[in-house]
């Protein structure tokens, strides 16, 4: 009898009948729309393995209840939509999908820093209802990036690829992480500083830290006080890192110049958000890894565990490594 493995969003064919050679596959049809809670609590109960996306919630509740789940092949880098000490203490592997979308998230993460500096979106939309009336020395003027100063919060794999970039655009690289980051210093040319230092001498200060329970909020509005008047503020993380009306609340006040968001606290965010209200806001529906090559080498990762751990192999991307001792 074949593996039950439920998979919580529409995936590609190829993908799909992938799994299907080898498993018992049940998949949510849709692509834009989150499975309901009493739906995936209810598969969960039956299957062998989840193949899930970040907004699915994993906890102690859906653990305790799945006797037979083995594996959560989880499709992000990121796992905070897992409790894992739930899923250890049920013997449930989770995997995750690490290094095959570093590249691509530096480059969204680059070009959300681009768009915002430059005002690309307000300027599209500026040409698209007409506007544009006649050239203007300062019409839409932005701000520059070569040569500017780039503070990184958090230098991990994506963080440190940034840095590369923004290398290339002869700026001067300062980081904040939880310990010095050699290899970036040493070939980027990149120098570790406090977390207030940063936050002071920034042009842009670029959140990349994952969230943990010591990274929850660490953006408030004493942070972004901290700040130049002039600087631009970018998170391609997880929006539960920054209190978003005390973005909001800064931007208004003119105590930093604009931010780029490409995640948010409660995702989709909502139309109405005062944030969406402010021209000086680009903002994206969490777009980090979106690219055809880097999602669907994420499913294959995500396959690559599955396939490992029904035929007793260690998996490929294994998070609660203290399972392996078991």
């Amino acid at each position: 009898m074949k593996p039950y493995v439920y998979v919580t969003r529409k995936v590609p064919e190829e993908i799909y009948h992938k799994l299907q050679e080898q498993y018992d596959v049940d998949m949510w049809p849709e692509e834009e729309v989150q499975v309901p809670r009493e739906l995936l609590l209810e598969k969960a109960q039956k299957a062998d393995a989840l193949l899930t996306v970040i907004s699915d919630q994993l906890d102690e509740e859906l653990f305790s209840e799945a006797k037979n789940l083995k594996v959560v092949a989880n499709m992000a880098v990121g796992y905070d939509n897992v409790d894992l000490d739930a899923a250890s203490k049920h013997q449930i592997a989770i995997c995750n999908t690490p290094d095959v979308l570093t590249d691509t998230t530096a480059d969204l993460t680059f070009a959300l820093l681009l768009a915002t500096a430059r005002r690309m979106i307000e300027s599209a939309e500026f040409v698209k209802e007409g506007k544009w009336k006649s050239w203007s020395p300062m019409l839409l003027a932005g701000t520059d990036v070569h040569h500017k100063k780039i503070g990184i919060v958090g230098m991990g794999k994506i963080g440190t690829v940034v840095a590369k970039r923004a290398a290339g655009f002869d700026m001067e690289i300062i980081y904040h992480n939880r310990s010095r980051h050699e290899v970036a210093e040493e070939m980027l040319g990149a120098t570790y500083c406090s977390f207030d230092e940063l936050l002071e001498t920034a042009d842009f200060v670029v959140c990349l830290a994952p969230l943990t329970e010591h990274t929850r909020g660490m953006f408030q509005r004493e942070q972004f006080q901290k700040m130049k008047k002039d600087a631009i503020f970018i998170n391609a993380s997880r929006g539960a890192i920054i209190n978003e009306q005390a973005l909001y609340d800064a931007l208004v006040a003119g105590e930093i110049a604009a931010a780029g968001l490409d995640v948010f606290e409660k995702e989709p965010i909502s139309a109405d958000h005062p944030l969406l209200s402010l021209s000086n806001v680009v903002a994206l529906p969490h777009i980090g890894s979106a690219t055809k090559e880097t999602r669907m080498a994420m499913m294959e990762t995500c396959c690559e565990n599955l396939d490992a751990i029904f035929n007793d192999r260690p998996p490929k991307t294994l998070v609660n490594k203290n399972l392996l001792s078991l």
